[in-house]
Order: structure tokens, then C-alpha cells, then sequence
């Protein structure tokens, strides 16, 4: 039986992390503005979420005090945000480059333990944010011979970077929600999202080919619906190593997918930059010795 629940989980944590890495050839190819991609995302995600909470029996008896729905509209404004940011960002630094950079969102998880918690990282863990620090400035060397703040590419970095931040806030305060079922609250953000960003949608350039409008109902039915379902499933039958392992499944389909719908080709450095950065990362989720061990950082004192 627990081999059963070990294998369909690592099956539905790479099936949800493949999806992820498809989310940016959907989002260019709808044609759409990143508002009303967005918009339609979250329209489209809520409706199917909600019909999966409804049918499961998780909205009754309702989940929510005022207190975690209030947390919850919180983390749905800052999960909105991060959508934004990061697919902003696609059009300026590639969706290679962004979400390489993307996948920083640990060490802005260590960073706001450190602020919000008091929580000290070990000096393995400085270690890697410092091994994937030097990752990131090799991923912004670009192959036509340096970098201009002109081409966009900077800011597109500085998208991704805000957007990691900002799902590194939604998970702070999603873990203070402990005990409502994380698909009602993935369907707290939909509705809100879609409430948030219905005012700055275009309606006057809605897609006129119907297939534009299927990318739109796959961001949303598959993507966030589909997606949330298979992830949180995985999430309460994986211990956490296997899930940070598996993650890493999200960025190289987003690479693969780059380089086969759009013949993105990469700098050797920026390969490598890439790896520095997935290290970092595995390196900070899995709790990797770096070689400073014992070494802790200590509070300031005053």
C-alpha cells in the first residue's frame, strides 16, 4: 500500500511539475496581453476549481475564519502578482532565462525566515544561495556580447526575481493556514485574482480564433485546476526530499520546450549558470553539507 501512495505521488508531482514547464508556450501562444492571460487563468482555474471542491464536499462547513481568509485574500493578491511578473517576464528574458531565475524562490524563503521568524540558515545553506548567486550572473551574460538595460533583458530578469519573491510571501502565508484543504485556497486566489484583474482586462482584443481561446481555457482547466489537484495530491504522500527532487522537473520541461517551440539556444555560460542555480537550490530544499557544517549565522545584537 505505501508503495502504491510513494509511486502514484512521485507519478503526480511529475506530472504537475511537467505542466508547469508548459505554462510559458500557452501563454505566448494565446496571443493575449499578460492581464488578460491572467484574468482568464484565474477565471477558468476557479470555475473548475470550484467545481472540484464542490463535488469533493470541501466547502461545507465552510473552512474559514475571518482571520485565514483574510491570510488567504492575502496570499491570493501576492500569487496574482507573482503570475504577472513572471510571464511579464518571458517577453524580456526568454522563458529559459526566467524561469532558470525563478527557481531562486528558496533562498527568498531563507531570507524572509530570517526577517519574519528570527530563523538563523546555516552556513551550508549561505553557501548554496552563494553557489546560485554566481549562477544568476553568469545567466545574465548574453551571448551578443554583454548586457544593455535598453534591450529589456535586465528588467526581464528583474521580473522573475520579483516574481520568485513574491511566491516565496504566498508560501509564508499559506503555511499559517494549517488545516483548511490547500484546493480551497487555491480557490480563494483564483476568485480573487480574477476580481483583481477583471478591471485592467481588455475586452476589445479578446481572440478571435478559437484556438487562441483554448490556450486560455488549458492555462486555466489545466494548468491551475488540473495542476493544483495533481500537486497537493502528491504533496500528502512524498516525504519532502522526493518533492524538491521532482521539482526540478518544472524547469527542465520549461528549457525543453523553449528550445523545441521557439529553437532558443543557450550560451555555454548560461547553461552553466543554470546548473549553479538548480544546485543552489537542491542544495538549500534537500539540506546538502557544503562544508560549513557547524558554522551557523548568530542574530545581530545591539
Amino acid at each position: 500500500m505505501k508503495l502504491q501512495m510513494d509511486l502514484s505521488g512521485r507519478l503526480e508531482m511529475i506530472a504537475a511539475m511537467a505542466l508547469s514547464g508548459t505554462i510559458g508556450y500557452f501563454v505566448v501562444e494565446s496571443g493575449q496581453s499578460v492581464w488578460n492571460v491572467v484574468f482568464f487563468r484565474c477565471l477558468f482555474g476557479a470555475l473548475s476549481l470550484l467545481a472540484y471542491c464542490w463535488v469533493k464536499g470541501l466547502l461545507a462547513p465552510w473552512p474559514f475564519s475571518t482571520r485565514t481568509l483574510m491570510l488567504a485574500t492575502l496570499s491570493g493578491a501576492a500569487i496574482v502578482l507573482n503570475w504577472v511578473l513572471l510571464f511579464t517576464s518571458y517577453g524580456h528574458a526568454s522563458i529559459s532565462i526566467a524561469t532558470a531565475v525563478y527557481n531562486t524562490q528558496p533562498f527568498f524563503l531563507i531570507l524572509l525566515g530570517m526577517i519574519l521568524f528570527g530563523e538563523r540558515p546555516t552556513g551550508d545553506a549561505l553557501g548554496f544561495i552563494a553557489l546560485a548567486f554566481l549562477g544568476l550572473l553568469m545567466v545574465t551574460q548574453v551571448e551578443a556580447g554583454g548586457l544593455t538595460w535598453s534591450s529589456g533583458y535586465v528588467t526581464g530578469l528583474l521580473q522573475a526575481l520579483g516574481a520568485a519573491f513574491l511566491y516565496a510571501v504566498t508560501s509564508v502565508i499559506v503555511k499559517q493556514l494549517k488545516g483548511i484543504p490547500p484546493h480551497v485556497i487555491a480557490l480563494v486566489q483564483a476568485i480573487l485574482g480574477t476580481l483583481m484583474l477583471l478591471p485592467l482586462a481588455d475586452f476589445s482584443s479578446l481572440p478571435m480564433d478559437p484556438l487562441e481561446w483554448g490556450y486560455l481555457a488549458v492555462l486555466g482547466v489545466v494548468h491551475t485546476g488540473i495542476m493544483y489537484i495533481l500537486l497537493y495530491a502528491a504533496l500528502q504522500k512524498l516525504p519532502t526530499p522526493v518533492i524538491a527532487v521532482l521539482s526540478f522537473t518544472y524547469p527542465a520541461v520549461a528549457i525543453l520546450v523553449d528550445y523545441l517551440a521557439y529553437g532558443r539556444d543557450l550560451s555555454f555560460g548560461q547553461w552553466g549558470g543554470i546548473v549553479l542555480i538548480l544546485l543552489g537550490s537542491a542544495g538549500v530544499n534537500l539540506k546538502w553539507r557544503f562544508g560549513f557544517a557547524r558554522l551557523r549565522i548568530s542574530p545581530a545584537r545591539t
